[in-house]
């Protein structure tokens, strides 16, 4: 699908000279928007702006001050995984001291 959006010259003219390559910058807001509302996926905002993988995405929005959206589920899964790694270096030290002994 293409979208066109009409401009005044005066106004096309300031946007082009703030923004030199104005059609993406429409379209990087485009998405960013889309992803900020919820109505664009991380892949989908990938897709959109032609990076390859989602970390660029994940720079892309990070450097807007827009975040990940995680589900519930997504924060469970990040807090026992955080708690893991947090338990790791304990046992790792525990059996570091054991062979020591």
């Amino acid at each position: 699908m293409q979208v066109a959006i009409e401009l005044s010259e005066d106004i096309a003219a300031g946007l082009q000279a703030k923004w030199k390559d104005l059609p993406r910058h429409a379209l990087e807001a485009l998405a960013l928007e889309g992803y900020r509302s919820g109505a664009l996926t991380e892949s989908q905002v990938r897709r959109m702006l032609g990076f390859q993988t989602r970390w660029e995405v994940n720079s892309f929005l990070r450097d807007r001050d827009v975040y990940y959206n995680y589900t519930p589920s997504e924060i469970d899964q990040e807090i026992n995984a955080n708690e893991s790694l947090l338990e790791c270096p304990e046992s790792a030290n525990s059996s570091r001291n054991d062979r020591h002994r």
